[in-house]
This record gives structure tokens, sequence and C-alpha cells, in this order.
């Protein structure tokens, strides 16, 4: 279930075009609107850690391609994701403790099975209320091409790029028993830029979310703060793909039982 402003969504759908008119619906609700633009009026946090630095630094945990994690707000201060462009972050974050799984999808096929996986360890029985936060993706092609058109044509239109992968995790919302708030959808025309030439790019590749106040923030990473075991963990999202044991899943990456980070291995 979708709520926006603190009440179920509701939106005209067909079966056929359920997903596509749900993100539409978002996409011009205008709520999220605002809080679209109250998050791009927000400066970009630079993540870096000088080579010489002996002061006590901010503990975070940072989300490659195809990775996701939960943290823990009393452990973990900071979890983001950058290099995003055709790629969505989603942010799925407990309204009663704080517990918070952030993932970087790149393909609709990882969807319903990676928001399972996220809220595997966020639903404990009591809790099944939500706040929701998507950035990232552009708008390759206009979305009024969009419009008139059905799913299937739609999706055949855009490739598997932002506009299917974002119609998939709402659809995938939308359609599961828990209650999720969306609180920013800054993605599509909402993050898309479009230079002299008239060439899209997103606005924004990344962020990084204040576990403790569940704010979300424009972020990028430099390489001392993409860690540990960076070129592991980029030569593990290649190798995914052609290991079956990872078909249609997010990889783990951070156990927060333990506060440890262990890369599950994949065979290649």
């Amino acid at each position: 279930m979708i709520f926006v402003g603190g009440l179920p969504f509701a939106t005209r759908s067909s079966s056929t075009s359920q997903g596509k008119n749900i993100l539409l619906a978002l996409l011009e609700n205008p709520i999220l609107v605002s809080a679209s633009n109250s998050f791009k009026a927000i400066p970009e946090r630079k993540f870096s850690v000088p080579e010489d630095s002996t002061l006590e630094r901010s503990k975070w945990v940072y989300i490659f391609q195809r990775e996701y994690a939960t943290v823990d707000p009393a452990v973990v201060e900071f979890v983001g994701t950058d290099e995003a462009t055709t790629c969505v972050g989603i942010v799925i974050r407990s309204r009663r403790n704080g517990m918070t799984s952030v993932a970087h999808m790149d393909s609709p096929k990882i969807v319903e099975m990676g928001i399972s996986q996220m809220l595997s360890q966020l639903v404990d029985g009591l809790e099944t209320e939500f706040d929701v936060h998507l950035i990232g993706g552009f708008e390759e092609v206009s979305l009024q091409h969009a419009k008139g058109s059905t799913e299937s044509e739609a999706q055949a239109e855009f490739g598997d790029h932002s506009f299917p992968l974002c119609t998939k995790i709402v659809q995938t919302l939308w359609a599961r028993e828990e209650k999720f708030h969306i609180q920013t959808i800054c993605v599509l025309g909402h993050n898309t830029g479009r230079d002299s030439n008239g060439n899209a790019y997103p606005l924004f590749n990344g962020f990084v979310v204040q576990t403790a106040s569940g704010n979300i923030i424009p972020a990028s990473f430099d390489t001392s703060t993409r860690c540990p075991d960076e070129i592991v963990r980029r030569i593990r999202v290649s190798a995914s793909y052609e290991d079956t044991s990872w078909n249609g899943k997010l990889i783990e990456t951070y156990d927060s039982a333990t506060d440890q980070f262990k890369i599950a291995p994949c065979s290649w």
C-alpha cells in the first residue's frame, strides 16, 4: 500500500498499465513535487577521507550498484550510494525504530525479491509502516510519450532503464500489504537536466541518509570512502549477472546484527 501525506494514495488504474499510471500520478502529486524541489535545493555533501586525517570520522556504509544494506541508527550514522545514472536508489526506513535499508537498483528484474530482502530485516511483526524515498534515474525520453501508451509499449520504448525500473518499484510497493509512506520521488523528470545541446543527464547521482533523523541529502563519495574492498565488490557486480544463485536478488554486503561487512561471494 502506498500513502502520500498520510493518506492512502489512489489513482485510476487498469490492470494492463497499473504501474505506469501509479508512477505518473506520483510524479505529478503536489506534495511530492514540493518534496522533490526541497531535496534539489539541499547542497550536495561530498564524502572524502584525507590521508593525514587523525580526527574521529563519521561512520557510514557505502552501497555499490545492485547492493543493499540495512543499518541500525544506533551504530551507523550514514548510509548512502552514488554513481547512479539510469539506476535508482531506494530508501525504506522503519517509522518505529529508525532501522534503515538502502538499495542501489539497476534492473526491474531484481525489484520484487530485492524489496523483500530489504524488508526481511525491517519487519519484526510489530512494524508495518515505513517511510520511502526514491532518488535517481533520469528522463531519457520525455514521459509525455509514455502517457498515451500501455505499460508494455512504454517499456519497449524506454528499454531496460529508468522508466521501467521506476514503474516496477512503485507497482511492487503498491501491491504489498505493508504501508509505504512516499516522502521523496526525485526520479525521471524531477532528476533530469539538459546541456546546451539538449542532451539529458541526471541532476543527482547519489545521496546519503542521516539514519538518526531519516533526512536525505544529495551526496557524492570519492575513492577513499567507497570501502571496504572496492575492487572486489565492483567485480562482484559484473559476476553476479552470470551467477544463477543471485538471479533476481540484491547482493548482500553488510550484516547489521554484527556490524560487519560480509562480502557474499559470486562465482563465474
